[in-house]
């Protein structure tokens, strides 16, 4: 005899309602009934569905952006935003047990929004919102299902996917062209406390009589935003507090130019003393190198401001 059925019917208990507690604890886990009161596979299952439904509607966009990622140097961060969202997630999975699929109405908004810009811009010609849209539309279409604490409580892993939008052309340049020059200034500074005569001319620096053009030999916007994506998920990977975050954010132009220096320097003299061709092979290797080494820049700084005894974390971690 089962434990259920050892206990002794009290009078005036209902038997029906018993017996369907009963039946329900002994039915197969399958057969259970979906909880409302926060998220399940369920919903998961049925976000998926929305999220491949609002790529499908909006195709195009998608496709031209993977396209610009892949052809174009200058957007090859948007093959890591995937990553830093997915690690956002990851980091906050403890979340989901408090979330409910509450609130969905706003997704509907964003969806409506999102809708809107992506048609606007794909009539107008305008290349941010098609893009934009289309991201929006996205983010949408998965609150309609999954609610406001989607948004609320995964806040950085939906922010990141601004980074999905290709930046338009006089953006870029605005970006770019300030990096140069400081790339080029401190170059050849660091050159001349060697004692390696660099001539430099603009954005232009000679060695050994061999021209190397910092735009072509370390454009600073080609890892700009990788950088900055590195410095978003180091912020909201730990336990920061809020001040620490924004000045690591605000430090990430300085982190830029100063891996780009340390990534233009050997170039320089390889382009001076062994030819173009084993610095063209440098530079497309050593860019990437910029990421890890930007990532031990970070915690570098986070290990001096806890040997100042500056705190850094809103709580202790466990060590």
């Amino acid at each position: 005899m089962s434990a259920i059925e050892q206990i002794p019917m009290l009078p005036g208990l209902d038997t029906r309602a018993t017996t369907r507690s009963h039946r329900a604890l002994t039915a197969p886990a399958w057969l259970w009934p979906a909880r409302t009161n926060r998220w399940t596979r369920w919903h998961a299952g049925a976000a998926s569905l929305m999220a491949g439904l609002a790529v499908l509607a909006t195709l195009d966009a998608w496709r031209d952006i993977y396209h610009l990622a892949v052809k174009d140097e200058e957007y090859s961060h948007i093959f890591l935003v995937p990553v830093v969202a997915i690690c956002m997630v990851w980091v906050r999975r403890h979340r989901f047990r408090y979330c409910k699929p509450s609130g969905t109405a706003l997704g509907f908004i964003f969806a409506v929004i999102g809708w809107a810009m992506t048609t606007f811009g794909f009539y107008s010609g305008t290349q941010s919102l098609w893009h934009g849209g289309a991201v929006l539309l996205l983010v949408g279409c998965m609150m309609s299902v999954l609610g406001k604490h989607m948004l609320f409580r995964f806040f950085p892993a939906v922010a990141v996917l601004i980074f999905l939008i290709p930046v338009p052309g006089f953006i870029r340049q605005q970006i770019a062209l300030p990096l140069e020059t400081w790339t080029a200034r401190i170059s050849q500074l660091a050159f001349e406390l060697i004692n390696i005569p660099v001539k430099r001319n603009a954005n232009l620096l000679s060695l050994n009589n061999q021209p190397v053009n910092i735009v072509e030999a370390c454009n600073g916007l080609r890892m700009v935003f990788a950088l900055i994506l590195i410095g978003f998920a180091f912020c909201f990977g730990l336990p920061l507090r809020n001040s620490v975050r924004i000045m690591i954010l605000a430090l990430s132009p300085v982190a830029t130019i100063f891996c780009n220096v340390l990534r233009i320097l050997p170039t320089i003299w390889i382009y001076g003393y062994h030819g173009k061709d084993i610095g063209d092979m440098f530079h497309t290797y050593s860019g990437w190198l910029m990421l890890p080494i930007s990532f031990l820049m970070l915690v570098g700084v986070i290990k001096v401001l806890r040997w100042a005894m500056i705190p850094v974390m809103r709580y202790t971690l466990a060590s």
